[in-house]
């Protein structure tokens, strides 16, 4: 089968995408920023039940250096591009996440282009897709670019700016290289070790009961697994070449509804989930004191929607829906004991 390489091998969504792959058969090669974390990926490969049998390796490579990449790429196929920064908290300027993420973006493919890849799929967000703009009721789709205007996060600006970079590359220089797209709203689903993303950190602070209560914010939901199986489509079916998927598995959801889906489906386990709805004062007193509040409120009552039609139509995508995705999230947190207090 074809060897296809990874970026971010160790993250929570490159690593259900090693697993997707490794299942289909393909030869993978993953990037790390460090070597040492291959036994982690390797552990996680583990709670997933899934036996590498030897077509598993790794390289080094970092987005913000040179180094490693033509290394990685060599021999590939096809190129996976998941990894992205992703803040824990608020960065102290805009380009600390920017310039990572574009230039990271722009190395990727030069080495793939360098090494005769076929495609790259490149893991984008719904954040390059719906932020900066006017309250609407259509639904958000792949024709939609956010706006990065006044307002608008540092990681949404990162994320449009990379996916910007990464068309008008394969366009001006691409060569023969082909590209495709994944534009995932909030990901959840099994965790497989403490490595996971800042949605998934959502739902455990929810079931820790370290939210006092959900402010009025809406986003999409889709598994981390119906995001891998988006990727391997894009990667392999003729019609997903030049194309962007928007990956969100039904209607839009709010915090509350979140935390609502929590405690009627898993019992004692979600004792400490809070379902009440904080009202906007609340969030507006705290952002005095907060930046991280500060950074939500234009994000406060808006509610969005997007279609996953085209994924659907084009690749015959079909995912999980919204409450599977969610509680599965709450039930890996609790099965691998990754919450704050001892298992029940």
């Amino acid at each position: 089968m074809s060897r296809v390489l990874v970026t971010g091998g160790s993250g929570f969504i490159g690593c259900h995408c090693i697993v997707k792959l490794l299942a289909g058969g393909y030869q993978v090669r993953a990037t790390l920023r460090s070597l040492g974390r291959e036994a982690e990926v390797r552990a996680m490969l583990e709670t997933a039940a899934v036996d590498p049998a030897g077509r598993l390796s790794f390289s080094a490579a970092d987005l913000e250096h040179d180094a490693g990449w033509a290394e990685a790429a060599e021999g590939c196929e096809y190129v996976l591009h998941v990894a992205s920064p992703f803040p824990a908290g608020r960065p102290s300027r805009e380009d600390e996440l920017i310039v990572p993420a574009r230039e990271g973006t722009l190395r990727v493919l030069r080495a793939a282009r360098g090494a005769g890849v076929k495609r790259v799929v490149l893991t984008s967000s719904f954040a390059a897709i719906g932020y900066g703009h006017p309250v609407r009721t259509a639904p958000f789709d792949e024709r939609d670019w956010t706006r990065p205007s006044d307002g608008v996060s540092a990681y949404a600006k990162s994320k449009t700016l990379a996916e910007r970079a990464a068309w008008d590359f394969v366009a001006e220089e691409g060569a023969a290289l082909e590209l495709s797209v994944v534009n995932p709203v909030a990901v959840f689903g099994p965790v497989l070790g403490p490595d996971y993303s800042t949605s998934i950190q959502l739902v455990k602070r929810m079931l820790e009961g370290a939210m006092p209560g959900n402010p009025k914010l809406y986003f999409g939901v889709v598994d981390v697994r119906d995001v891998a199986d988006l990727h391997v489509l894009a990667m392999t079916h003729a019609a997903a070449n030049g194309e962007r998927f928007l990956a969100t598995a039904g209607e839009f959801m709010s915090l509350q509804d979140i935390a609502k889906v929590l405690k009627s489906r898993m019992g004692g386990a979600a004792g400490r989930v809070k379902t009440q709805q904080l009202p906007n004062w609340v969030l507006r007193a705290a952002a005095w004191f907060n930046p991280l509040v500060r950074e939500i409120l234009p994000e406060l009552g808006k509610k969005k929607s997007g279609s996953s039609a085209k994924a659907k139509r084009l690749l015959g995508w079909q995912p999980r829906s919204n409450e599977e995705a969610i509680v599965a999230t709450g039930k890996s947190l609790v099965n691998l004991g990754l919450l704050g207090f001892p298992r029940r």
